[in-house]
Formats: structure tokens, sequence, C-alpha cells
């Protein structure tokens, strides 16, 4: 055991020697490796060290050369500015010696100015005492004379714009208007408020009143409207301002006739049977005018209202017909314009809806037409077509100033309305008042049934032209005062006439 323990201790002694040995060689190789690398810094500081003295230097040369090229740029634009300081102060002096000609100019201009009006006026006081009136009065004379020209030369030029215009514009307005009254003709229908029922002999008469006029008791109540049996033979009249209501009565008498059994109990139930019918009929008339005339997906409360027209007149003329004739001269308008043209026939058919309302409901048939036309849903260009078609607001859109046109057209041509005797007489009248209103009118006179006015004048007082601008003012005045279908023709006539007795 100690032998090994020896052994062991001999061993580990050997092999720290060998450790060390090993360490003193690493620690040598080290310090040379650090020697080394010592020796590289210092020739990489040195190699660092010369090149950045060398751009250094390369800088250095580029800032010096920059700085001789700055120093020659501003130079050059020293001397520019002192050469345009220089071209200045030439300027300023040429500008001191004008503006001194220009002095002395304006003073000879005033005193030369002070010559002239002391000139003028020996002058103007020369001229007075020549014609005896003095500068005032004289400008006075001459502003009169010039008023005087203008007013003429001013005359003669509407005179002539006046013909131009009718050369043009009139022809061709003429020509579409021509055109489409030709392309679209409506019967129109005479208004009445009576009809007549015939009947198969006069003792039908006795039947229809009744007992202690049972019968027509019951017809009257039932339709609210007036039988009148008179002398007349094998006819009874039914008389009432309301044709649906003298419609009713008409078809359900004639049904009463037909069918021979006269009592209030029959009679109440053809007044419902005749109701019926008519509601039928009207729901056609008003669905047949919207396929003469294209339109479409129109609401069915709408094509009955429309056909409630069918029976009703104004100034003799049928609404519904009018109605219809609107819409087509609308269309051929807006065709001739290149406007809508469903709009304009769709605005032109429904433009009096409100007519079929305005005798059962408060309000105007143009307020009944807005507000019907709006409840089903109608668009907004036709409500306001509708709305505008008399003026109650201004139209603006073309298809409404279309619908106007052809309302007016279709009323105002010649056979499509009559007028009552009281209102043709208060036009007349008016038209004759407005044209003998002017100084130097002679007499005038109402011709054509109210279609012209011409008006006699005073030769020594109107000349042609004078005449021409009275013919235009009586006219404005007629078509801001008087309400007329149509046109008025306005023609003043000046005569001179010589009369010599060959004795």
């Amino acid at each position: 055991m100690l032998a090994a323990a020896v052994i062991y201790i001999v061993y580990l002694h050997l092999q720290l020697k060998d450790k060390n040995s090993q360490i003193a060689i690493v620690e040598a190789e080290a310090s040379r490796k650090i020697l080394e690398a010592e020796e590289q810094i210092k020739l990489q500081r040195k190699e660092a060290l010369i090149s950045a003295k060398e751009a250094l230097h390369n800088q250095r040369q580029e800032f010096e050369t920059e700085v001789r090229e700055r120093r020659a740029e501003l130079a050059k634009l020293e001397q520019r500015l002192i050469q345009k300081e220089e071209n200045l102060e030439s300027k300023n002096q040429a500008a001191v010696e004008r503006e001194n000609e220009l002095a002395k100019k304006i003073d000879e201009l005033y005193d030369k100015e002070d010559y002239l009006a002391e000139l003028v006026d020996k002058q103007t006081k020369e001229l007075e005492r020549i014609s005896g009136i003095t500068a005032e009065e004289g400008r006075t004379l001459l502003l009169q004379h010039v008023e005087e020209d203008l007013k003429k030369e001013a005359a003669q030029l509407i005179r002539d714009n006046e013909a131009y215009i009718k050369e043009t514009a009139t022809t061709k307005a003429k020509e579409i208007v021509s055109n489409v009254m030709q392309r679209c003709a409506i019967d129109q229908v005479v208004e009445s408020t009576v009809a007549v029922v015939n009947l198969p002999n006069d003792e039908m008469k006795g039947r229809i009143i009744g007992r202690e006029g049972r019968n027509i008791r019951a017809l009257e109540t039932f339709t609210g409207v007036d039988l009148i049996i008179d002398d007349t033979p094998e006819a009874v009249v039914l008389s009432s301002f309301d044709p649906i209501r003298r419609e009713i009565a008409r078809t359900a008498l004639e049904k009463l006739i037909t069918d021979g059994r006269i009592h209030p109990v029959r009679i109440e139930e053809m007044v419902n049977k005749a109701r019926e019918e008519l509601d039928e009929r009207m729901f056609k008339e008003g669905e047949t005018a919207t396929f003469d005339l294209g339109i479409m997906n129109l609401h069915p409360e709408l094509i009955k209202t429309l056909g409630r027209l069918y029976f009703r007149t104004s100034y003799g003329q049928n609404v519904l017909k009018h109605s219809i004739e609107v819409g087509n001269l609308a269309g051929m308008l807006a065709t001739e314009l290149g406007a809508n043209v469903n709009i304009a026939k769709r605005a032109g058919l429904l433009h009096d809806l409100g007519k079929a309302l305005d005798q059962t409901q408060e309000g105007t048939h143009i307020e009944l037409g807005v507000e019907i036309a709006r409840r089903y849903g109608e668009n907004e260009a036709i409500i306001h077509a509708i709305e505008a078609h008399h003026d109650d607001v201004t139209a603006d859109t073309v298809e409404a100033v279309l619908v106007k046109i052809a309302d007016a057209m279709s009323a105002g041509r010649p056979g499509a309305r009559r007028d009552t005797l009281e209102i043709y007489i208060k036009r007349i009248q008016k038209l004759e008042e407005i044209a003998t209103s002017y100084p130097g009118i002679k007499k005038s006179f109402a011709v054509q049934a109210g279609r012209e006015i011409r008006v006699m004048v005073q030769p020594s007082i109107f000349d042609d032209v004078a005449a021409s601008k009275l013919a235009r003012d009586i006219a404005k005045r007629i078509e801001t005062e008087l309400e007329y279908p149509g046109q008025i023709r306005v023609t003043v006539v000046r005569e001179i006439r010589a009369t010599e007795i060959a004795k």
C-alpha cells in the first residue's frame, strides 16, 4: 500500500511538471501573438493616419476650388448690380426730365384752357345776342330735337324689327301650330243643362207621374233631377246642372219605359243599375282616352275621374274631348321642339282633371287636380304642369309651357267654345274703351266678333311711325287688361282725304 501511494505521488508530480511545461509553452506563444498583434495595430494606425491626411488634403483643395468659384460668381453679380444701379439712375434722371417737361406742357394746357374758356364765353354771349335766347334755352331746344329724333328712330327701329320677326319667328311659329292643329281634330259637344227622353206615346206621361205624383217624386228624389212634363208631344225633359245626375236619370227612365213597370221600388232599382252602368261607362271612356294618347300606368281612380269629364262641359266644349285634344297638341308641340313627349301628353290629358270634382268639392279645378294627381302618385313634372296651366304658378319647365299653349289653342280656336252674350258684349265694350282712351282718336270699331279692333286716328296728330307705336301700345293694354281666347288684331287707320267740287 505504501509503495503504491509513493508511486501515485511520483506520477502526480510528473504530471504536474508536464502541465507546467505546457503552460509555459502556451504563455510564450500568447506573448508572441500579442507582440504580433501590437505590431499589426501600429501598422494599421499609420496607414489610417496617412489615408486621413490624404482625404483631408483633397477636401481642402475641393473647398478652396469651390470658394474661388463662389467668389467669381459673387463678383459677377456685384458687377451686374452696379450696372443695374447705373441704369436705374439714368432712367430716374430721364423720368425727372420728362416730368418737368410734362409739368411745363400742363401749364401750357391750363393757359390754353383758360384762353379757350374765355373765347367760348365771348362766343356764347355773341350767339345769345344774335339769337335772342340764352344758352340754357338753346340746350333745352337741342335736347328736345334730339329726343324727338331718337323717338322717331326708336319707333322706326322697332317697326323694322317687328317686320323682321314677323317674317321669321311668326312664320315658323304659325307653321308649327298649323301643322299641329291639322293633325289634331276633336269633335266638340254643345253645352246643355237639359236632356229629352222620347216616349212611345203620351199615355206614358201619366204612368211616369203615377198616382198622386208618387212616381215622378220618387224619380226626382233618387236622381236629384227635375222632370218637366208639359205639352210637348211624346217627350219628357230632364233638367239639372249636374250632367252625371242627368245622365243617370235619362238612362233609368229609358229602362223604365222599356220595362213598362213603373213604381217607386222599380224606379230605385233602375236608378241604382243606371248608376252602376254609368260608373262602368266613365271608366271605359277614361280608359279609351288613355289608349288614344298611348298613356300607360295611370292609376284606376285617375282613369275613372278622367271618364267623368266626358259628361262635363266648359263654355260648350266637352272637357274630356278638350283634354284629349290638349294632350295631342302638347305632344305634337313637344315633338317639334324636342321636349319630353310623354310628359307633355300625360300632363295635357290630366290638366283639367279637377273639373270632374269642382262641382262636388271645395276648391278650384286646379287645386283639386293637383291634389288628386299627387294623391295617386303622379310625377312632380305632371303636377307642376297642371298647377301652371292657368298661371297660378310660373311655368318652370318646357312641358308646362307647352301644356299651357295647347290649352289656349284648344279653347281659343274658332268654334271650340261659345261665350255667353254678356261676356261677349263686355269684351267688345272694353276693347273700344281701351282704343278711344288715347288722345287723337276719332273712332274705334270692334269687328270680326271681337277678334279685331280698328282705330281711326287724326292724321294731323299721328304720322306713320306714331300710328305704329299706337297700335303696339293698344295691343299691350289689351294683353294686360283683358282675358280673351285666341288673338285680337289691332289696326290703326290713318287717312287724309282731299275733296274738291267741280263746278
